[in-house]
């Protein structure tokens, strides 16, 4: 992607190399807890290949790698734009399902492969012939004509329509980010998300001058007709280069990133006790639900505790984080991330705990003289005598027959 002079292959190469390590990372890590991280993972996958292959092509002087990259797995880099779209769509939604008509998306990146079958599926032999007419001359990539495409358009629109299409994506997801911090940038969602705004900001900022700087010098290059305005025109290589180096360690400076967590959620819709106004409300709770960020994180700390005391979903067997998400409008993975990272243990511990003073609360009143202490675990939430006696147990120190009398006549 960056159009570095050779002097600058080897931070090419490390850039690339570094933007695919952090791609490994968060997809090894987060993929399976927050899906938004797919698509930022895969976009950084995708622009660190655009750059390894450019790197290989013309700096490698290996015709071995050449033959490998070449045309290969060229298709690849039409899939940078939708990536980064469906990033930032899934961030500001945080809806991170594929919808049916995203699968347009993949047009272009199933066009080109679909056009380079025919390199792609050419004897080994003859991969290797071309790579080595590209390392002893980078100008034969103009010449050869490596896919269907190329016998029906111009080289240059060729070379063009990847930077183009990624352009065109980066445009329309800062499109979306613009129009949200408009509609929502003085309400309770956005003015508290400074991390989440520099974080996109930053992201859509040193894409765009790596996206214009590369197409800019490929213009030159095509308007001359010599590739070696590629090499050597400097500004535009810097520009190039501070493109891709901000774009690919972005991430070290926000490291919250890596952790996955979105800080957009869809709607945060504060959960009051069934008949009290908002209006109502003390204006120091009415504060509290305005705080986002780390107070974001406190602020499903109250909300939990307080529909748990209110509602007492605990007391229904399939309470778990999807039920209590859909009654205090949280997502889940938001939710998951709090008990594990503030309240330091799980959901089940912390639902298992109201269950038990619900039981406890129970057999103090008398209740263990007219009931069975299953059917107090029954009635406290607990799916079976086991998980009652277990959950009691571990919290408690004692069993519950040893805790109830204390409170039996």
């Amino acid at each position: 992607m960056c159009s570095f002079a050779p002097k600058s292959a080897t931070m090419l190469l490390f850039l690339s190399l570094l933007g695919i390590f952090l791609s490994v990372i968060l997809l090894h890590f987060n993929a399976r807890t927050y899906p938004s991280s797919i698509y930022l993972g895969a976009f950084f996958l995708l622009i660190s290949v655009y750059g390894f292959i450019q790197y290989s092509v013309f700096y490698s002087k290996s015709v071995g790698l050449v033959s490998i990259v070449f045309v290969n797995i060229g298709f690849l880099s039409y899939l940078t734009g939708p990536a980064l779209y469906l990033y930032v769509r899934s961030i500001l939604t945080d809806q991170s399902r594929l919808k049916t008509r995203d699968t347009w998306h993949l047009l272009p990146a199933l066009i080109f492969l679909i056009a380079a079958f025919p390199h792609i599926f050419s004897p080994w032999s003859h991969k290797v012939f071309i790579a080595t007419k590209l390392v002893e001359n980078p100008d034969y990539i103009v010449q050869y004509k490596a896919t269907v495409l190329q016998q029906l358009l111009p080289n240059e629109v060729i070379f063009l329509s990847r930077p183009v299409l990624i352009l065109a994506y980066t445009c329309w997801a800062a499109g979306i980010f613009l129009k949200y911090i408009k509609q929502r940038g003085k309400s309770q969602v956005l003015s508290q998300q400074h991390y989440m705004t520099r974080w996109l900001s930053y992201l859509l900022g040193f894409l765009f001058v790596l996206i214009v700087s590369h197409m800019m010098v490929l213009l030159e290059s095509i308007s001359n007709k010599d590739l070696k305005y590629f090499f050597t025109f400097d500004l535009l290589q810097v520009l190039s280069g501070l493109g891709l180096s901000g774009l690919l360690t972005l991430p070290l400076f926000f490291p919250g990133i890596l952790y996955g967590l979105p800080r957009f959620p869809s709607t945060i819709v504060s959960w009051t006790p069934v008949g009290t106004a908002s209006d109502s409300l003390p204006g120091e709770v009415k504060k509290n639900m305005l705080n986002l960020e780390p107070d974001y994180l406190f602020t499903i700390g109250q909300k939990a505790d307080s529909c748990m005391k209110e509602l007492q979903p605990y007391l229904q067997p399939d309470c778990n984080l999807a039920y209590l998400s859909k009654l205090i409008k949280i997502p889940v993975h938001h939710l998951a991330y709090y008990y594990r990272e503030e309240k330091k243990q799980s959901f089940n511990d912390f639902r298992n705990e109201w269950r038990i003073n619900h039981a406890k609360n129970l057999m103090k009143v008398g209740k263990a003289n007219e009931l069975t202490l299953e059917a107090i675990g029954l009635l406290s939430g607990f799916s079976s005598r086991t998980t009652f006696f277990t959950a009691f147990k571990k919290a408690e120190g004692t069993s519950p027959g040893a805790f109830a009398t204390q409170f039996t006549g």
